[in-house]
């Protein structure tokens, strides 16, 4: 590998801002040209939030529950925070569960020993993992923001648990100065651009929608993370997409790296 395979490249970082640090310098290293252009952002709720409130509620009860999983990095650390500021010692007998390593391993930061399937980063390979084949009667706790996917609820609820929500954050979508788009997206052609989720790609369909550059960024390599995420992006248009094998820093750029069979045109 040479030692900046990336050098003429511009590749766009989407990730939110207060996450996007270590993949952009990385990318930087390897000799791209990177832009960054937070297609989401994390809203930490607050006591205002009638939601916060019956999160508080849950992990208060921390102790009822067999279970607590964890579905983002971000859900991690806030909801890591939530449990220190009531629970100086974790309450035992409790399996806590994480989708992906890096959520995981941000729980592990906050002294949380939490499992991940080896199997993917998604709600299906948690799913397929063995503390949460016999659950029938019991009670688990997700924690995560106040949208997405409803698949893990609605499986396990399937197989006898009794499922509650611990929503600690909202997804928006930022609003971008039209210069700011401009010199990111739209002035100047984008050799790739990494989509780490299913609502950061939602809302660049939605600036795709509404720009003359439509064609463009649909033409431009996306990087994403699963195999849902790219069956979505060609349902909108665009013409190629590449699998990373998870949504990290490492998997998304290494994707970059390498030409995979798994590029779709």
């Amino acid at each position: 590998m040479a030692e900046r395979p990336l050098a003429g490249q511009r590749i766009l970082v989407t990730r939110p801002r207060h996450q996007a640090a270590a993949q952009a310098s990385r990318l930087a290293e390897l000799g791209a040209d990177v832009l960054q252009l937070p297609l989401l952002e994390i809203e930490p709720l607050t006591d205002r939030d009638p939601a916060f409130a019956e999160a508080r509620r849950h992990i208060l009860d921390l102790d009822l529950y067999r279970a607590v999983i964890f579905v983002s990095a971000n859900a991690a650390r806030l909801g890591a925070e939530l449990i220190d500021d009531y629970w100086p010692q974790l309450p035992v007998a409790i399996d806590w569960l994480a989708i992906g390593a890096t959520t995981a391993a941000t729980l592990g930061e906050y002294g949380i020993p939490a499992y991940h399937s080896p199997d993917g980063y998604d709600s299906e390979a948690l799913l397929g993992s063995a503390p949460l084949q016999r659950v029938s009667g019991e009670r688990i706790l997700i924690v995560r923001g106040d949208s997405g996917r409803d698949m893990l609820a609605s499986e396990l609820t399937a197989r006898g648990a009794r499922v509650d929500y611990a929503c600690l954050y909202r997804r928006a979508r930022p609003e971008h100065d039209p210069t700011v788009l401009e010199s990111t997206i739209y002035g100047q052609p984008l050799s790739a651009i990494l989509i780490t989720s299913g609502e950061s790609l939602e809302n660049l369909i939605q600036l795709a929608d509404g720009s003359d550059a439509a064609t463009g960024l649909r033409n431009c390599l996306l990087v994403v993370p699963s195999r849902r995420i790219a069956d979505r992006a060609a349902k909108a248009g665009f013409k190629r997409t590449r699998l990373a094998s998870g949504p990290d820093d490492r998997s998304m750029i290494a994707a970059l790296l390498v030409q995979h069979d798994s590029e779709q045109d």
